[in-house]
């Protein structure tokens, strides 16, 4: 077996491996959300695991299986890029969604994991329906600093920058109520959307840097699909107490 690309930081056997895939990080990550990937990858290790760090585009050969996936946010031409080649992995990503693959798409793909989603033009990118939400883009942009609340992660903050106006179905369960900011469409008060093990957000910054519940939480997902319990004993208190810092001064600042 290949060394994996973040070996585990504690004494002794790793305590399992798992595989960590970025979806298309050429063209869908602009907004610095490879920090989600790293900040996942780091709180592994520091739990005991081996970390295979895999990414996917447009060409790429998609891998058999995964642990977790995560997908960061792009510009129009972004999504014009990717979105030929995301319909025809889309039966794939419905595959591992419902088999409980936990996964965190952000604000492009977060739309594209939805039904559709309609441009300024009127021309509409076909999703691939994990989410079941839509998206129309909007005459101008909804750009600040956001704070959720969230029954399962607290607190949430982090920043938003879209002109895309999500709409969930009735039923669906949003990331987090809105207390600061826009959200999803600046009118309902709901932001993201989430269903089962899969979240999908507006929120850049990175999140899961000043948000480690939802990274463990995903984690942890991720070890119990694989046959294991997740543990986070062994993580850097000081990470968790800078991220604590950081939190705290997004939320102080204004809009």
């Amino acid at each position: 077996m290949s060394e994996p690309t973040y070996p585990h930081a504690t004494d002794g056997a790793a305590r399992g491996r798992l595989r960590l895939l970025q979806l298309y990080p050429r063209d869908m990550n602009i907004y610095g959300d490879w920090g989600n990937t790293l900040v996942l990858a780091r709180r592994a290790q520091w739990a005991g695991y081996d970390v295979d760090l895999l990414s996917y585009d447009p060409g790429d050969e998609l891998p058999d299986d995964v642990d977790l996936l995560v997908g960061g946010g792009g510009q129009d031409s972004g999504q014009e890029r990717i979105k030929a080649d995301l319909v025809e992995r889309g039966p794939q990503l419905r595959a591992w969604a419902a088999d409980g693959v936990p996964m965190l798409v952000i604000c492009g793909l977060y739309q594209l994991f939805g039904h559709r989603f309609v441009t300024g033009t009127g021309a509409e990118i076909p999703g691939i329906s994990v989410l079941d939400a839509e998206t129309v883009a909007g005459r101008g942009r909804l750009i600040g600093n956001i704070t959720l609340e969230s029954k399962t992660f607290g607190r949430i903050v982090g920043y938003e920058n879209h002109s895309g106006l999500t709409t969930l179905a009735p039923g669906v369960t949003p990331f987090g109520r809105v207390r600061s900011g826009d959200g999803n469409n600046g009118k309902d008060g709901t932001e993201g959307a989430r269903a089962d093990h899969v979240i999908g957000t507006y929120l850049h910054g990175s999140l899961l840097p000043k948000n480690p519940a939802v990274a463990d939480w995903l984690l942890a997902r991720a070890v119990e699909r694989a046959g294991g319990t997740w543990e986070g004993g062994g993580l850097d208190e000081r990470a968790d107490a800078w991220a604590e810092r950081a939190r705290k001064v997004a939320a102080s600042r204004p809009r």
